[in-house]
């Protein structure tokens, strides 16, 4: 049997995304690591979860790792399949949408992030695939789970590019603009958990990795960061969730 403590921080952060989303209904997801912790997490604790993926595919149920967000495997067993016209205004706009998985190339203190370029826009040094749809996810979708690497490169002390919108410039700015979502509650990275339970609705340490410190995550992180009262360690994988993973999600250790 595979015991608790091996386990690789990549699995650490699938299996903390997981059971984030435990009690949640209807999550918007992408491929890579957000579609291994929704079927982790549809396999062991929330069975019922309906699955929605931007193509245009509700209440997905894949047989297999989808290789993109067009793959066949989505379709096979699914509630629905729509436009992806019909999804966004009707699903995501309607409101329907309980919790969406985002990354970013770069996230902000506000939990704003960039997946546009790294570097001036006109001669980035980096371009990369733009909003797609994460921009309107952002806005509508009722809560934000961000899905992310810790590094420095990654956590800015200010974005290249806005791409999409977390807490903006803190506080209630976001109901100021009448966006309908509640925004970023929670990061989980390789390392350590974030939460934004403040009035300031700023990035704090809540959770650090086995072996880790709040200096060993301030030292990933480009701006003073806010470190909760009631730090502690975060909980290690199961065997029966590493088990999940490693034979049916990701036999072939492509995210994991």
């Amino acid at each position: 049997m595979t015991q608790p403590t091996e386990y690789t921080p990549s699995e650490l952060m699938i299996v903390n995304a997981a059971r984030a989303l435990k009690g949640k209904r209807v999550v918007f997801v992408g491929v890579g690591l957000p579609n291994i912790a929704c079927n982790l997490a549809r396999r062991s604790h929330s069975p019922e979860m309906e699955l929605v993926y931007e193509s245009g595919v509700f209440g997905a149920h894949p047989a297999r790792l989808p290789l993109s967000i067009g793959d066949p495997t989505l379709v096979s067993d699914a509630t629905a399949v729509t436009s992806i016209a019909d999804l966004f205004m009707l699903y995501l706009q309607g409101g329907l949408i309980e919790v969406a998985l985002l990354g970013g190339a770069q996230i902000d203190r506000y939990g704003n992030l960039n997946t546009t370029v790294v570097g001036d826009y006109a001669q980035p040094k980096t371009r990369l695939p733009g909003s797609g749809g994460a921009c309107e996810i952002a806005i509508n979708a009722r809560e934000i789970f961000m899905i992310m690497r810790l590094n420095r490169r990654a956590f800015v002390e200010k974005l290249d590019f806005r791409t999409s919108p977390g807490h903006l410039d803190g506080g209630n700015a976001r109901q100021k603009l009448g966006m309908p979502g509640l925004g970023p509650q929670v990061v989980i990275t390789d390392r350590a958990l974030f939460t934004f339970d403040n009035p300031e609705r700023e990035m704090m340490l809540t959770e650090v990795a086995t072996g880790e410190t709040a200096e060993s995550i301030q030292s990933h992180i480009a701006w003073p960061l806010r470190i909760s009262p009631d730090l502690r360690q975060m909980t290690p994988p199961t065997p029966t969730e590493l088990a999940i993973i490693r034979q049916e999600l990701d036999p072939a250790g492509l995210y994991r």
